[in-house]
C-alpha cells in the first residue's frame, strides 16, 4: 500500500481525535477522553507504519499527517463545534498547505 495513502488514514483518524478530545470537555467525559486517547494512538502507530518501509522520509510524512490534521480538525470544529477562525487562520492553513506540497515535491 503506498505510504501516502497510510499517512491520509492516519491524518484522518487523528481529525477523529481531535474532534473526540473536543467533545470531552477537558476529559470531563472519560468516554470521550479515552476514545480521543486511542485514536491518537493508533494515528502515530499507521503513521510509524507509513515510514518503516522506508519509502517516504519521516518529515514528508510527518509534514503531509500534521497538515491534512490541521486542516481537518478545522474544517470539523466548524461543522460539529460551530468554531470559526479568522480570515489570516484560513490564511495560514493555506500557506502551510503550499508548504506542503513544496516539501512533497522537492
Amino acid at each position: 500500500m503506498s505510504p501516502f495513502v497510510i499517512v491520509l488514514g492516519a491524518a484522518l483518524i487523528d481529525i477523529g481525535a481531535n474532534m473526540a478530545i473536543n467533545r470531552s470537555k477537558g476529559f470531563r467525559y472519560k468516554g470521550w477522553g479515552f476514545l480521543g486517547i486511542m485514536l491518537v494512538l493508533g494515528a502515530f502507530t499507521l503513521l510509524s507504519e507509513a515510514v518503516s518501509g522506508g519509502q517516504i522520509d519521516l518529515a514528508v510524512a510527518y509534514a503531509t499527517w500534521e497538515a491534512i490534521g490541521i486542516v481537518g480538525t478545522a474544517l470539523g470544529g466548524l461543522l460539529f463545534f460551530g468554531e470559526r477562525l479568522k480570515p489570516i487562520g484560513w490564511a495560514g492553513m493555506m500557506v502551510m498547505a503550499l508548504a506542503v506540497v513544496m516539501l512533497t515535491t522537492a
